[in-house]
């Protein structure tokens, strides 16, 4: 985990551009864009479908690659990573939550903990394991397959999964769409825990209700970052 105040992404000049279907034309998503985000952070990133969210997220992810400009994730510059190398840092450095869920149908809810765990080589995951379980509601259903959680079980779950192996950096792609009010009301909670532990989490979000919980916010229009008026 980071210590507080410990600048864990920094993005300058970063400049993003997709090709519009089978066409010679590009479409620029993010122009020139600047971020930085420390150790407990919780930063909610608004704008409407199709401003750059998820490409950020994906940018901040290393799932993707700027055009210009650098993209500096837990102190390393992502572009600069191998495919390899890349996939190693994202592995241990930064959590990711989906919209939905992206669970392992065929591990139990125990054994989708123990995946990034088992992933980074680390040891000893069953007192972190059972800890978070109780802590967020979910130890009765330990044993359970996600197919037989709720929706707000499975989301709780995929984020403590992002979240088990003690990143300095979760994102989260919209992670109360697909919940109504009071499961996504307690998803926001457990990652407002994550940030009040250290943790820098970064969600996009169309929701101002969702947002309204981040100490942070901000909004994506015409491809630059700025601030999320209230």
């Amino acid at each position: 985990m980071a210590k507080d105040s410990e600048v864990v992404i920094d993005l300058q000049g970063v400049a993003k551009s997709y090709r519009e279907g089978d066409s010679t034309s590009t479409r620029r998503i993010l122009t020139s864009l600047d971020f930085t985000a420390r150790a407990g952070d919780f930063v909610a990133i608004g704008g409407p479908s199709g401003s750059g969210k998820s490409t950020l997220l994906n940018l901040l992810a290393g799932l993707d690659r700027p055009d210009t400009g650098t993209v500096r994730v837990a102190g390393e510059d992502l572009a600069a990573l191998g495919g390899d190398a890349c996939t190693r840092h994202r592995r241990r450095y930064i959590g990711l939550v989906f919209q939905f869920f992206n669970l392992v149908p065929t591990l139990t809810v125990t054994e989708n903990l123990q995946l990034p765990l088992a992933l980074n080589g680390i040891d000893g995951p069953g007192d972190r394991i059972d800890s978070m379980l109780s802590e967020f509601g979910l130890a009765e259903r330990r044993n359970a397959y996600p197919g037989t959680l709720s929706g707000g079980e499975q989301q709780r779950l995929a984020v403590l999964r992002a979240a088990v192996h003690g990143p300095p950096v979760v994102l989260a792609d919209e992670p109360t769409g697909n919940l109504d009010r009071e499961r996504g009301e307690a998803v926001i909670a457990l990652l407002g825990s994550l940030a009040e532990q250290g943790t820098c989490v970064v969600m996009a979000t169309h929701s101002r209700r969702a947002a309204s919980a981040a100490g942070r916010r901000l909004r994506i229009a015409d491809g630059v970052l700025g601030p999320w008026d209230w």
